[in-house]
């Protein structure tokens, strides 16, 4: 995780506490990132950090959130702090978040959507292995 140092990355970062707002401001940012709104369902935020500079992001939240899709009928832990790099249509070296296949967890280390077919998202592991989605499984109802 020492390449998602949150303190590294706080000079020019626009810092927003408090839960409502902090879940106002991730879904705005996966808005403006033209990703899935439901993408990150966090709950209980403490913190969220945009640092637009170098394109790091991380949220804290009070505890960890096992959260399963239903339309993707999948299952997903999001630790207490999740980080990562974006860019339009795309997260990156995300830290925290990890899906069930079978029984075994999975790190997920990075998602994006298909820049062949807008439709589909894709999530990725750190040894290559992917996986993909329908976008609107992740959207909000």
């Amino acid at each position: 995780m020492a390449h998602n140092n949150i303190k590294s990355h706080h000079r020019g970062a626009e810092i927003y506490t408090g839960d409502v707002v902090c879940r106002q401001k991730t879904i705005a940012l996966l808005e403006e990132l033209n990703l899935p709104r439901g993408l990150l369902p966090v709950e209980s935020v403490d913190e969220i950090g945009i640092n637009r500079l170098t394109g790091f992001v991380w949220l804290r939240q009070k505890k960890a959130l096992v959260y399963t899709f239903p339309k993707a009928g999948r299952v997903v832990s999001f630790g207490t702090e999740v980080t990562g790099f974006v860019e339009n249509r795309r997260m990156r070296q995300v830290t925290g978040v990890k899906s069930k296949e079978m029984l075994m967890w999975f790190s997920l280390d990075e998602f994006f959507v298909d820049a062949k077919d807008a439709t589909k998202i894709v999530f990725r592991t750190p040894v290559g292995l992917s996986k993909s989605y329908p976008t609107s499984a992740f959207e909000l109802d």
